[in-house]
Parts: structure tokens; sequence; C-alpha cells
């Protein structure tokens, strides 16, 4: 019955946070307690939540799939707490979570059952608006957003998605509201099947005026320094973005004023000319980059495309860019033609074209012309500093130049995984050849620090030699341009890989950063650096600000998975390996190691033996590839032929690689030859595998990776005391504080030396103590520890079960 006297229903404005599990009705009744209860813990332990409910301003109200939150105190609350829940969610990748938020009426009553309750629109229209959302969304009422608009911290996160269809024919203006790592920038299902039904409706009928109104009426949110952010926030690195939800690339918000420069066409008759056109291309997205009112994608993510793709709205998609830079060049003799265009991806419109007929020795005033009519047609604004950078030339040697760009695409091809170790040599060669010829070729200097930085530490190289061989062309760049941000960033990586001087490698790296703000390197050296120093979320955020700016780069995003296996978030890791499978699908390596993640994460070897069936039979050629995991798999498995012919296929490459060190295959064939208790034949492969590490050793001495896989061939020869002393030598080489990244492995593997001599109750200690921590090794994996061999000498002892029962997956 309807009250005869309204004014008794007294109404408030109520702030309203909707939560909800996706997917809730296909759980298990048990699964279903579980996720709420992991919710209901989550929200509980907020600090808005906690504040509200101190202050007696917050009404709760379970819905039996989620919750509703309703704070009486500001349009922030709700919008603080959905943040804080995103971001702990973070840590229970199982949960799939949508939330709504919106300001209205809402009144506590009290229902039959004599229980209170809340009622209201308030409540009503914030579940009305969660429904619009997919899993990780955070979606808000257009009142919600026009409150926040007024604080100017909240605009550079919120994307308006436009109007959606609800319960009973309401439409609803909806905000989607996320940051770098927090919340779903995807477009919702619901608007991309309204959109798919509106474009079929237009060419039925020819197009709605209501729809031509709502496209003309969106507006750009500008970006405003952000000040007083609440910590949970993180700036985003973008200036202007796409609102229009009809596009295609809407999905990504992908920037107005971003650009991928593709590979520029030869149009030379000399083939070796082809270095000369990638020269020019390069040299145009380097002074690009450095106009920070522009998002430009790296050299890495565009260098697989073709000069001038067929389908420019699906690679824009992949690169998240509004625009293309495609060109050509042709040199003759001493003469060189350059044409350029810039193409809007979103309509396929030329922006703007221009060709160039030029003497070979203008070429460089061509790519300084170039650049600024690019910015100008962006209308990206410039500094003195940028303009000053755009107007440099690398050099006036044109044959160190040619030098230098073959370098530079070699160096590149290594990043693709092409041969790495040899280009970088061959790149190495030529980078010293160019700066013989031009002793003040500073871009070339920085380029050796970076190639000779990658065989030090990527692969390997950890010898005195190399080590200088960078430490010289850091010093020269420093003489030639000491304040150069180009210089503060080769220094920065220098400082890490040759000295782990943490806090002088960011500093240098912070220093470079408001001068290269599209240098994915800066955002990736951090990252490493951060998760060496045990700051693994932070580490993993700037990973993601690299692949932003890098997203088609393979070994980058490899990076960032082995980061969430670290963390234990096995199914970012495993999806994160398959995006890389996108971008290279004939990767039999990756394809092999993300059938792996299954094994570590849940002791499932089923995946990784359906895929090596399926190579076995279809690419046998390729089985050297993923021999290493296939020889993993059959010892987890117990299936001894199996291992045989693992090994066969793996020839002389290494069987297992972490930390930087790698086990020989000679120590693979002792492993298994000792599950067998064939005795003699374990005995000969670790002592020939010990002489091999010897020789690591000798070329890399006090490295602790290799110190502590020479420890652990001793113990599986039975010198005890040797084993033991160089397990501890090499945690002293790199404790904790040093490098947390590293110490967390070696602990691993010590515990490992000490099970195989005999020292259980010191095995175990150390197990407990590195396992569970971030980064620990993927020895001390769940998979390993409950089905490897080389576990088998603690598995009688329930300490170590219990452990192992630790990190079950909980599902």
């Amino acid at each position: 019955m309807i009250s005869e006297h309204p004014s008794d229903v007294k109404f408030e404005i109520g702030h309203v946070l909707f939560v909800d599990i996706v997917g809730y009705s296909k759980l298990l009744i048990t699964e279903q307690s579980e996720h709420l209860r992991t919710l209901t813990e989550i929200v509980r332990g907020t600090e808005q939540f906690r504040a509200a409910e101190t202050e007696g301003k917050l009404l709760r109200l379970p819905t039996g799939d989620g919750m509703a939150l309703v704070f009486r105190t500001n349009p922030e609350a709700p919008v603080l707490c959905a943040l804080e829940i995103s971001k702990a969610l973070q840590s229970h990748p199982e949960l799939q979570i949508r939330m709504g938020i919106h300001s209205g009426p809402v009144n506590e009553i009290t229902d039959l059952n004599e229980q209170a309750n809340i009622a209201g629109a308030g409540i009503n229209i914030a579940q009305r608006v969660m429904d619009c959302g997919d899993a990780g969304h955070i979606l808000l009422s257009k009142r919600v957003a026009d409150d926040l608009e007024h604080y100017p911290r909240w605009r550079p996160y919120l994307r308006e998605l436009g109007e959606c269809c609800v319960k009973h024919g309401m439409r609803l203006f909806i905000v989607n509201l996320y940051t770098d790592d927090l919340g779903n920038s995807q477009q919702p299902k619901k608007f991309i099947e309204e959109q798919r039904a509106q474009t079929a409706s237009t060419k039925r009928a020819g197009p709605p005026f209501a729809g031509i109104i709502a496209v003309l009426s969106l507006v750009a949110l500008g970006i405003v320094a952000v000040v007083f952010t609440p910590a949970i926030l993180r700036p985003r690195e973008t200036t202007q973005n796409v609102l229009t939800p009809t596009t295609e690339t809407s999905r990504s918000l992908i920037p107005e004023k971003s650009i991928a420069v593709l590979p520029f066409a030869s149009l030379s008759s000399d083939k070796e000319n082809a270095y000369f056109a990638d020269g020019i291309q390069d040299e145009i997205l380097t002074k690009l980059s450095r106009i920070a009112d522009l998002k430009v994608i790296s050299r890495t993510s565009t260098a697989r495309y073709k000069s001038q793709p067929e389908d420019l709205r699906t690679v824009a998609h992949q690169l998240r860019v509004a625009n293309f830079l495609e060109g050509s060049v042709q040199r003759t003799a001493d003469k060189v033609h350059v044409s350029v265009q810039l193409i809007d991806a979103r309509t396929d419109a030329h922006l703007w074209a221009e060709s160039y007929d030029r003497d070979l020795k203008d070429v460089f005033a061509v790519e300084s012309e170039v650049s600024q009519k690019i910015a100008n047609s962006l209308q990206a604004k410039l500094s003195p500093a940028e303009k000053n950078a755009i107007e440099q030339r690398p050099t006036s040697d044109l044959t160190a130049f040619d030098q230098y760009s073959r370098a530079k695409t070699l160096i590149l091809a290594s990043s693709l995984g092409e041969s790495s170790r040899k280009n970088l040599l061959q790149g190495i060669e030529l980078l010293d050849s160019a700066v013989a010829r031009d002793p003040s070729f500073y871009a070339a200097f920085c380029q050796l620090v970076f190639a000779h930085g990658q065989l030090y530490t990527v692969w390997g190289d950890h010898t005195p030699e190399r080590l200088a061989a960078a430490e010289t062309a850091v010093r020269r760049a420093i003489e030639l341009r000491p304040n150069a941000p180009e210089t503060h960033l080769a220094r920065g990586a220098h400082l890490y890989r040759a000295f782990r001087d943490y806090k002088g490698a960011l500093s240098e790296l912070e220093a470079a950063r408001p001068d290269l703000p599209n240098d994915p390197r800066i955002f990736e050296l951090t990252g490493y650096i951060l998760r060496r120093q045990d700051k693994y979320e932070d580490g993993l955020r700037a990973l993601k600000k690299a692949v932003a700016l890098d997203p088609r780069n393979p070994y980058t995003l490899t990076q960032l998975s082995f980061t969430y296996q670290g963390l234990r978030r096995y199914p970012e890791a495993k999806a994160t390996l398959e995006r890389v499978l996108e971008i290279t699908p004939e990767d039999v390596s990756t394809a092999s190691s993300a059938a792996l993640v299954d094994l570590l994460w849940r002791a499932d070897t089923a995946p990784l033996h359906q895929f090596i069936e399926q190579l076995r039979d279809e690419r046998p050629a390729t089985l050297a590839d993923a021999a290493d995991n296939w020889f993993d798999c059959t010892l987890a498995e117990r299936d001894w032929p199996a291992a045989e012919q693992a090994l066969t296929a793996l020839g002389n490459n290494p069987f297992w690689g972490d930390g930087g060190a790698t086990l020989s295959r000679q120590f693979g064939e002792g492993l298994l030859a000792r599950a067998m208790h064939d005795e003699a034949r374990a005995r000969k492969a670790f002592t020939a595998a010990r002489l091999e590490q010897e020789e690591v050793m000798q070329k890399q001495k006090d490295y602790a990776p290799a110190l502590c896989f020479l420890g652990l061939i001793d113990a599986a020869l039975g010198n005890q005391e040797a084993a033991l002393q160089e397990g501890r030598r090499a945690m002293e080489l790199e404790p904790v504080e040093k490098d947390s990244f590293t110490a967390q492995s070696l602990m691993a593997y010590f515990a490992l030396i000490a099970a195989w001599v005999g020292e259980k109750d010191l095995a175990l200690q150390q197990l407990a103590a590195a396992a569970p921590t971030p980064g620990a090794s993927l020895i001390a994996s769940y998979g390993m520890l409950k089905l490897s061999p080389f576990w088998d000498p603690l598995r009688s002892d329930p300490r170590f079960e219990q452990i192992v029962a630790s990190f079950a997956p909980k599902e």
C-alpha cells in the first residue's frame, strides 16, 4: 500500500557502489561461498569502508552475488573504494568483479523479516549502471562523472561510453573509469552489441539523426596535472583521447596525438640501401619520440609490418595509435628521393604528404623537416628543447651513418629473437667502425652501451672485457653530451647492468624521463630494477608502461609474463605469453613456455604433453626449440623413455636456465640416469657437466648463479663440503638487499643442494624461507615441488609435503 503521507518516507542522497561477482551462478556452491567470503574481506579491508563505517556513514546491503555500499560522505568515497577493491583483486585473479556507481536518493527501511534494508532510486540505478559492464569495469552514471569533473585529479581517468539500454527500456549515459593498471579499459560488450545493432539498422533505414547528434555531442576530456592525487591512482601517460564509441579502435581509447612510423620502403636497386631507408625511418621516429605531446610507438613494435599495410585499422588497433607515417626512400649516387604521407588510421584519410629530392648530404635536414611538419599536422606543442632535438644531426659522415643504421637494424633483430647473440656482436662491430670514422658520433656510443649491456646480462657474457667495453662507451657519451637525456638513459642502464647500483640507475632514468617521454627502455629498466628491489607490483606497473609504448615487443612481453609468474598470477602470465604468440605464431619456444605454465601452476602436465605430441606430429623439425620444456614434462611424468627422446632432441643446448645461468644437457642426462637408478651413467654425466661449469666459472668469476649451479653439480657428485660452500658463497655474493630477484632463486637452489647432500633440516629451512616470496625460482613452483625428481630426497618428510600443499592452487 502506498503511504498516504509521502513526507513520512525520508530520502537522502547516497553515493552508491554496487559490486557483483561475474559468472556467480555458474560456480559450485562451495565456490560461491568462498568467492563471497573473499570479496567481503577485500571490501571490509578498504580504507574508504573502514573510514565511513567508523563515522557511522555507511549502509550495507548484501545482494546474493555481491553487495551494495551506500556512502553518506562525499561523491569520491565509492570511487576510491572501487579502486581499492580493484587493486586488491589483482592478487585474486580467480575473482571476477564488476562495479557500478551512482549518486541518488536512498532510504533505510525495515523489510518483512524486520531486517534493516535499503531502498530508493539510488540503489536501483547503481545496479543498472553496473549491469552495463563486464569483469573489471568500474562504470559511473553521468551524475557521478559530472560531480567528479569538478576535481581536476579525476579528469584523466574518465572516458565517456555513451548511452546504454538497461531494464524497462531505460537509457543511461555511462562513463568508464580506469587508470593504467586499475579498472578495465575495454569497451563493454553491451555497447559493442548495441553498435552492431545500430549499424545493421542504419544499413536498412539510413543514418539515424539521433545517432549523429549523439556522436557530435561527445567532447574530449583534457588531461590536467594531477594535484593531491589519491595514492591508489596513477597518472595516465596519454594526452588527448578519442571518445567516440562508434570507431573500431575506441575499445582501447587511443590517444588522438598518437603515431607509428612504419618501415620505409627502399626503392633503390641496390639491396644494401635498404639499411639507408631503415636509418631514415629510425631518425624520424627518434625525433618524434622526443615530443612529449605525442605518443610514439617504438620501432621494435613497427618493424614486423610492411611499409604499406593493407589493413591499417587492424594495425592501428594492435599498436594503439590513431595515425601512421608511411614513406619510401630512393638513393642514387649522391641524390636521395624521400616520399612521406601522414594517414589517419581511423578514416584512411591522408592528412599530409610530401616528396623531397635532395642532395644526399642534405638528407638529415629532410628528417628534421618531416618531423616538424608531422608535429604541426597533429597540433603537437613543441618546447624549445624539443625543437632543438628535432633539428640535431646524428653525424656528418654518411658512411658512418650507414654503419650505424645497419647496426641498429641488427640490434633490433636481436630484440625480436632473430640470432640474437650473433646479431649483437655484428652490430657492435659496425658501431665500432662508425665511431672510428666519426669519434663524435654520440648516438652510436649510446647504442654501444646498450649492446654491450645486453650481452653482459641477457646473454650471460659476464666477462671483464665486456664490462670494460660498456664502460668506455658510457664515458665517451658523457664526454660528448654530459647532460643529454640519452646520456642519463645510457648511464642508468650501465649502472644497473654492470654494478647493480639501483639508486644511481633510478636517479639517471628519472632524469632522462622528461625529455624521452616515448622511450620504453626507461620504463623497462625501471621495472627490472624494482623487481630486484623486491617491489614486484611497482615493477609490474613499470613494465606495463613499457608495453604501452612498445606493444609488439616479444621480449618485454615475455618479461612481463615472468613478473606475473613471480607474483604467482599464472592466468595473467599465460595470457601474456599467448599475446606474444599472436605476434610470433611460429615461436615454438614461447608456445611450449605457455603450456609449461599449467605445470608450474597446477602440476598439470597435460597441456604441455599435448603440445609436444602435436609438435612431433606436425612440425618435428622444431622439437629442439621446445626440448627443454619437453624434458621437464617427461621428468614430471616419470616417463623415462620419453625423457631420453627429449634429451636427443635437445642436442647440445642447455636443459635448464634460471637467473642468467644454465644447466647443461649433461646435467639433465645425469638427473635422468639417477632417477632410473643408473649410478654409473649418472656419475659420468655429472662429471662432464662439472667440467663444463668450471669453464664457465673461469670466464665469469664470482657470478653467483653460475657458482650456485656448480654447487648443485657438486651435490650431485656427492662433494658435500664443496657443494655447501659454493651454495653459501653464491648467496653471499647476491644477498636479498643487493638483488632480491636473484637472491630468492639462489635460496631455492641452496635448499636443493642441501637436500641432495642429506642436510634435510637445512634444506627445508631454506625452502620455507624462499618459496613463499615473490620471484622465487621456477624450481620452487608448486608443480616442480610436487612432481620434479629434483625434490625426491625430501618427499618422505611431512614438512616438505606441508610446504607443497601450501602452494596448491585454490581451485
